[in-house]
């Protein structure tokens, strides 16, 4: 709900409130954003507003006119340069005199029904009964430009959206060096900044920075959202924990470079802002052009960061991801990479699916090295023409097999680069992002096509179009395996090589949106080196993203928990692999691999031609459980317990940061599964108790370990979550109780609870 009382605007959620006003000099003052708050329909919630008496000290006054307000000192819903505000601005623009000094002023608000689409950028999406729309247009009359700003309230979800597009109504052209997509201002500093950082195979390790001065940042210059810094983050109290407490999450619908910071004021308030990175960021502006920001994501909740990641999770899953899959149970797939990376054939690939349809998979996905002359990956790419050595029949031939067999076909494709060994290269050279005449800095030996140029564009379009077309295709593996470069097109002048980055990933939108569009039926993932491009913009278009190139249970088990504050685990790709894994040459077991990857969108990637006998035997048996079990896994509410990243130290301290508890929750509560894991067996430690949460407190449920065996009670929910359950002792050695703890290293166990009939 939008409710307007005179100049104050306040946007109601199911439980959250946020609310501005129109000063009196014309500014928006950012009022509030909490818990959902009163206001009296023809009564202004004036006491939320700031009272100003003078300008202290060696701050400036905003104007003759209004010499007590200071604007280094207000709550603002977008800021600017040159009028006294010296954090963090919202726009900063060159004028055409080339001043930076910008004044937005309110000029006019209207209540929009419904939401329309970006007229170049993914978004959010809802019918005009799920989601309300406010647009504010404010005016810089002395250099007639307009800057409009769009909120979207999704109140079911909790959530609130926003976007920013900024009008050139002057006669002359401007430098865009930054347009944010949203702005809050809290009225303290006493917040913890959580980002999720990392790299390739460690992506989304969680951080988290107590604010008590100066400017934190969480950014990306990679060309891509980056596995370096995930552009979504959260702001909280210093005390709150996974269910108590105040958890803000913010999202960016962006897959380029995205700047989040946070800047403490002289005044002790909070600023914080995400959008596009200015970083090397200049965007020219003719007269009568205008320029879209990507939209913003927030999501509030006082019941800690669980309470946020549900209202995220549900408004992620309703209102980005889109399509036939978006309500689809998805399969169980086997992916031939880590199996037999590029040393493939017809023969070798068939013998894998058909180990696979016998393990009881439901899709077989052919990755890389099917097509040109693909035999490691330093060619070829851009040549997707099959490898008529490899694959006889072609695609058509061996998908068609694929499918007799009774399993779906998938394949891998990685449209947007290009080996300079292959023809693509050598008949357009000047096709790809370089600056010509100068040393280029390669990357796995591939070079990014340049899709800031229509023509580039349209060749990924029919090239992918056809390979979509070659065969029965289930399923496309989208893979992109550098981060960017020299960044330079060779499309553009040099007045606008700063636009490059961004025109680039309004190509790439384009490209996917006009595949998705063709091929509706076909599941697609998206896949950047794992998680290197994991972010809601690509979600608008592929409903799930391989997370990690990292297939290791404890790694996985770490970075899954860390995507899933702001992301809900039925988008994320998660896979069984061989032991030692291929990344840390660690073993774990079978069955702990099995149960992290089952949490999330489920599949093989390893030689099941290989396995032993009861090694196939125990996949059968997973596959089995898991087809009975994933709607919970996939549709379910998902609920962290104890994480890895609690802490840890020696000995008995070792216990915490040693556990990690998940639970999915069936939407009618009917339902449930859990997984305790342990990192490190810790000697003489006698007991260990596994919390349930999100059950239905008044309901009976049975509990049990899954595949029968080991835990089995009946108790209510409430004693499943406040109290838990405590897991049998382990003994070895004669019955002797020698100091072992109930699993090894890194093992772990699921655990199914059903509500019992009649018991309420």
């Amino acid at each position: 709900m939008i409710q307007q009382v005179g100049n104050y605007y306040m946007l109601h959620t199911e439980h959250t409130t946020y609310g501005f006003r129109v000063m009196e000099s014309g500014h928006l003052e950012h009022l509030y954003y909490g818990r959902r708050i009163t206001v009296e329909d023809g009564e202004a919630p004036e006491a939320l507003a700031e009272k100003f008496a003078a300008v202290p000290g060696n701050t400036n006054g905003y104007s003759e006119e209004y010499p007590a307000l200071t604007l280094e000192d207000v709550r603002l819903e977008m800021s600017s340069y040159g009028k006294g505000d010296v954090r963090e601005p919202f726009v900063e623009a060159v004028h055409g005199d080339g001043s930076v000094t910008s004044d937005f002023l309110f000029a006019k608000a209207e209540l929009l029904p419904g939401k329309e689409k970006y007229r170049t950028l993914p978004g959010s999406y809802g019918e005009p009964g799920q989601v309300g729309h406010l647009c504010v247009t404010l005016a810089d009359r002395q250099y007639g430009l307009e800057l409009e700003l769009h909120y979207y309230v999704y109140a079911e979800c909790d959530v609130i959206a926003r976007s920013a597009r900024l009008c050139n109504r002057s006669g002359d052209p401007v430098r865009l060096l930054r347009l944010m997509s949203a702005q809050v201002d809290f009225d303290t500093s006493d917040y913890v900044f959580t980002t999720f950082t990392g790299a390739w195979a460690r992506e989304m390790e969680k951080t988290a920075i107590r604010v008590q001065a100066g400017k934190y940042v969480n950014a990306s210059y990679t060309g891509t959202s980056s596995n370096r810094a995930n552009p979504f983050v959260m702001l909280s109290r210093p005390e709150t924990s996974e269910d108590f407490g105040d958890c803000y999450g913010f999202h960016l619908i962006y897959s380029g470079n995205h700047y989040e910071a946070v800047e403490v004021s002289s005044f002790g308030k909070l600023r914080f802002v995400s959008g596009i990175s200015p970083q090397s960021f200049c965007y020219l502006l003719a007269p009568g052009e205008d320029f879209e920001s990507p939209e913003a994501v927030m999501a509030y909740s006082w019941e800690g960061f669980n309470g946020m990641s549900q209202r995220m999770h549900r408004f992620v899953r309703e209102h980005i991801v889109r399509g036939e899959w978006k309500r689809k149970v998805r399969p169980v797939l086997l992916n031939s990479w880590e199996a037999a990376y590029f040393d493939i054939d017809e023969e070798r690939l068939l013998r894998l699916a058909r180990a696979g349809k016998e393990a009881g998979a439901e899709l077989f996905v052919m990755d890389d090295g099917w097509f040109g002359t693909r035999d490691d990956d330093t060619q070829s790419l851009g040549d997707w023409q099959a490898d008529r050595r490899k694959l006889p029949g072609g695609v058509a031939g061996i998908s068609r097999k694929i499918r007799e067999m009774g399993l779906a076909f998938g394949i891998w494709v990685e449209p947007e680069m290009v080996n300079v060994r292959s023809r693509l290269y050598r008949e357009h050279p000047d096709w790809v992002l370089q600056i010509p005449g100068k040393p280029h800095s390669e990357g796995r030996s591939q070079r990014i096509l340049d899709l800031t140029r229509k023509e580039v564009q349209d060749f990924v379009i029919e090239a992918m179009g056809r390979v979509f077309s070659s065969g029965e295709i289930s399923y496309v593996k989208w893979d992109m395996n550098r981060t960017f470069t020299d960044y330079f097109s060779g499309g553009l002048d040099a007045g606008r090589q700063g636009e490059v980055a961004h025109r680039y990933v309004l190509g790439l939108y384009r490209c996917m949106e006009e595949l998705t569009g063709r091929f509706p039926q076909i599941l697609f993932e998206g896949c950047c080196a794992g998680g290197n491009r994991f972010d809601l913009g690509i979600l608008c278009y592929f409903p799930q993203i391989w997370a990690s190139d990292n297939t290791d249970a404890l790694c996985r088990a770490q970075i899954q928990t860390g995507y899933s504050y702001g992301y809900p685990m039925s988008v994320l790709g998660a896979h069984v692999s061989a032991c030692p894994n291929h990344q840390t040459m660690r073993t774990a077991p079978l069955r702990t691999r099995f149960h992290v990857a089952c949490f999330g969108i489920f599949g093989y990637e390893c030689d099941l031609t290989e396995m032993d006998g009861e090694e196939l035997e125990q996949i059968k048996e997973q596959i089995a459980w898991y087809k009975e079990w994933r709607e919970v896994l996939q549709t379910g509410e998902f609920y962290r317990g104890r994480t890895f990243s609690d802490g840890g130290g020696s000995c008995l301290s070792q216990r915490k940061g040693n556990i990690l508890e998940w639970t999915c929750v069936s939407a009618d509560r009917e339902k449930a599964v859990g997984m305790l894991m342990q990192k490190l067996a810790v000697p003489n430690t006698r007991t260990e108790t596994y919390h349930a949460k999100g059950l239905d407190a008044g309901a009976r449920y049975r509990f049990a370990s899954a595949g029968g065996g080991g835990e089995s009670c009946a108790a209510y929910g409430d004693a499943l979550m406040y109290g838990g359950v405590k897991l049998r002792q382990a003994f070895c050695g004669n019955g002797r109780q020698e100091g072992t703890r109930l699993f090894p290293d890194f093992a772990s166990e699921l655990y199914c609870m059903e509500k019992e009939k009649g018991k309420k």
